[in-house]
Order: C-alpha cells, then sequence, then structure tokens
C-alpha cells in the first residue's frame, strides 16, 4: 500500500500519528518528508510551464493585463 498524506506540519498532532498507526497496523513503514513547492509542481507540465512564464513575462511589461471594474464595489 501506497499513501501521500500532504498537510501542513503544524497540522501534525498525536491524532495523526494513530491514524497512521491504525492504517498500518503491523506493518513495518517507512516516512520520507519532503517541502513541497507549488510553483515546481505547476513548472512541470511544459505546456502549463510555457503559460506560467509567460504570463509573468506580461505581467512585468504590462501586456494582456485584465482590471477589473471596480466600480461595482462602491
Amino acid at each position: 500500500m501506497f499513501t501521500i498524506y500532504r498537510l501542513n506540519a503544524d497540522e501534525l498532532d498525536a491524532s495523526f500519528l494513530e491514524s497512521l498507526k491504525a492504517a498500518f497496523r503491523h506493518k513495518e513503514i517507512e516516512i520520507a518528508v519532503a517541502e513541497t513547492d507549488e510553483t515546481e509542481y505547476l513548472l512541470r507540465s511544459p505546456a502549463n510551464r510555457e503559460k506560467l512564464l509567460q504570463a509573468v513575462a506580461d505581467v512585468g511589461a504590462g501586456r494582456n493585463l485584465v482590471v477589473p471594474d471596480q466600480t461595482i464595489f462602491r
């Protein structure tokens, strides 16, 4: 069985450990910890990478910006 738990380190507590113990009762387990980087994940896909990098370049150059109508919030 392979399971990935994604959570903030601040959420780690005794109940999380108890749930792990219950899920893998009497089995040897391996725990690997890695810090996640959402930017890295989003840039993995070549198509997504191109879109994101182009969007960053557009913002830097002031191109293709969408400015919401702020008058509706008054």
